[in-house]
């Protein structure tokens, strides 16, 4: 008899110990697939060493380090995934797990995302920079594009507005006539439109061949970009109009970011705010330098005297109230946009 409770007891307890053990591994076995195969996240944007590239860098770290490896990153600038469009649509599908790229070329998607183009928002970049880290309407802006798949996690400044072009501008009424290359977005089409000029959509990478050819005469958009792509050697003139502001948005792939653990799903959103504050010192910085470089490169850049600018502003400000008031959607966030710029210091 002893034999016998002796017996069972062993195999009860062998019983309990394997329960456990498979206990343990249901666990565990997360943890041990993150760290054996990591998820892969690949971040896509149009330019190369610029700010937009500095956050993915940044980002790309934090994720990274966040995640303790369990998630890794693949960064693809200069458009290696494809024209901002076919990237919209690979992170929509889910083939793209991040992008990042001035909201204008999201217009598409939601018009809400032009808003930011408004001219005349804000008073500087450090201004902007508060504004549009500011709880409300941060939230607001990033949640525009997940009902199309697009959950933004993270909102920052390029630099101030300027106008490339293959001849000398030193007035905005300079512009009459040119084809100038825009980002898509009404917001911006209209701002050309204001000036007598035609905005022509195109995306970044047929730039360069269309300056070269003369498809087009100029090129709305910022100093850092325009150096880093060579512009000068196409078109060397630089009017420093400063009447909008060029930002960016980070979006992560809704599709891909709900099947994430919801551990690391948090560290991918907390990852893009993070970086979203911490690169806009050095975006600055580089702001500055890049005009310098501009100019070794014997590229020009003319700035407008202060009542050019005033005058400027005059024609430009009413834009984004018109544009923004044809859709209710877009009209609220341009409202609250410019409740944000009231009452940020």
């Amino acid at each position: 008899m002893q034999d016998g409770r002796n017996h069972q007891t062993g195999a009860t307890r062998r019983t309990l110990i394997r329960g456990a053990s498979a206990a343990a591994g249901l666990v565990a076995m997360p943890w041990v697939a993150r760290g054996q195969t990591p998820i892969v996240m690949k971040i896509g944007t149009p330019t190369l060493n610029d700010c937009q590239h500095e956050w993915m860098k940044i980002f790309a770290g934090l994720v990274e380090a966040g995640s303790k490896g369990a998630i890794k990153a693949e960064l693809y600038p200069a458009s290696q995934l494809g024209s901002a469009p076919r990237m919209i649509e690979g992170t929509q599908f889910g083939t793209v797990q991040v992008i990042v790229m001035p909201p204008e070329f999201l217009s598409g998607v939601d018009t809400r995302f032009e808003v930011l183009g408004a001219p005349g928002m804000f008073k500087d970049l450090a201004h902007a920079q508060r504004c549009l880290q500011a709880p409300e309407f941060n939230k607001a802006f990033l949640s525009s594009g997940e009902s199309k798949g697009l959950k933004g996690i993270g909102l920052f400044i390029n630099s101030q507005m300027v106008i490339n072009c293959r001849s000398k501008l030193e007035t905005a009424a300079d512009v009459t006539n040119k084809k100038i290359r825009v980002l898509g977005s009404a917001m911006q089409i209209e701002q050309i439109k204001r000036l007598k000029g035609t905005g022509i959509p195109m995306s970044l990478g047929e730039v360069m061949p269309a300056l070269q050819q003369g498809t087009i005469d100029g090129v709305l958009g910022s100093t850092p970009v325009m150096t880093a792509l060579r512009f000068y050697d196409a078109a060397k003139y630089i009017l420093e109009t400063e009447h909008a502001t060029i930002t960016v948005a980070s979006l992560a792939s809704k599709l891909w970011l709900d099947k994430l653990p919801k551990d690391l799903q948090a560290v991918v959103e907390e990852s893009g705010q993070k970086a979203s504050r911490d690169v806009y010192a050095w975006a600055d910085a580089f702001d500055q330098s890049q005009k310098k470089v501009w100019l070794e490169k014997g590229g020009e850049i003319i700035k407008l005297p202060a009542a050019a600018h005033d005058e400027l502003m005059k024609l430009m400000r009413p834009i984004g109230a018109e544009v923004a008031g044809r859709k209710p959607a877009e009209k609220a966030l341009y409202e609250l946009l410019a409740k944000t710029s009231e009452t940020t210091v």
